[in-house]
């Protein structure tokens, strides 16, 4: 989809190639509009986490350009507060409690104490753990370490949240219901997420619009506008609107494993 100038992210014509020869992205052009819930959708190896990373500021375009609020990622993470990442692991440091995991970003920004930890219990209290502040990482269940994860990422107030297949790693119980929670936080923070994944039904059930990729070298191969209405609770998942989305997805993404193999 071409990009405009209304779009608080964008890939214009973006490729990517690694020192390695290895080509990521291939003329991968997308624009993204403020408030949007975008989800790049494809198999592992079709260039979403590496999408992503430039987004973040992360890795720089072989050609092409990433722009993020009208300026290179680099210099709007370095100018602002606007950009946070959430990783596939949490990454929490082991000897700091919630609390403290959660803060340390604010901290590094020098925020005040008493205001950092204020804000910090807000961002707990929303992702349901406002009694664990005092836990450490050892004693926290997978989804609750999460749950800490993405606390810390939201404690910065974020216009744009990048997330790199956050529940990959989880229960399906637990992936359903961080689903959920990460839903009531984008519509009650009112950012834009870029969300990765290679599961049709989660990218249905949390997206305005998925971005369709094809298998490496990566490439937009087609857009899905998701007109389901929000909130989304836990009965939309056995909608037959839902279910139509989930095919087209399903169909959509095979297309795009056949035109590469064809090709």
């Amino acid at each position: 989809m071409p990009t405009t100038e209304n779009d608080i992210v964008a890939f214009r014509h973006v490729s990517k190639i690694f020192n390695n020869g290895t080509v990521a992205l291939d003329d991968f052009d997308l624009g993204i509009k403020e408030g949007e819930f975008i989800t790049f959708l494809g198999p592992s190896g079709c260039g979403k986490s590496t999408a992503l990373r430039m987004a973040a500021g992360l890795g720089e375009a072989s050609s092409g350009e990433v722009t993020v609020f009208d300026n290179p990622p680099i210099e709007t993470i370095r100018d602002t507060n606007d950009i946070a990442f959430v990783f596939q692991e949490p990454n929490l440091l082991p000897w700091r409690r919630v609390l403290d995991n959660v803060v340390l970003p604010l901290e590094l920004r020098g925020t005040a104490k008493k205001e950092a930890k204020e804000e910090a219990k807000r961002v707990l209290e929303m992702v349901g753990l406002k009694d664990y502040i005092q836990s450490y990482p050892r004693e926290l269940s997978g989804g609750m370490k999460m749950r800490v994860s993405i606390a810390r990422a939201l404690a910065a107030k974020p216009k744009l949240l990048l997330m790199d297949e956050p529940f990959a790693a989880l229960d399906e119980m637990t992936r359903q219901s961080l689903q959920l929670e990460l839903l009531q936080i984008w519509e009650q923070e009112k950012s834009t997420i870029l969300f990765v994944t290679h599961n049709v039904f989660e990218a249905v059930f949390l997206s305005s619009r998925i971005a369709i990729m094809s298998a490496g070298p990566g490439r937009l191969s087609s857009i899905i506008d998701v007109d389901l209405p929000y909130p989304r609770g836990s009965i939309s998942r056995t909608d037959q609107e839902f279910s139509a989305f989930v095919k087209k997805a399903s169909e959509q993404l095979e297309s795009s494993l056949d035109k590469k193999e064809i090709g």
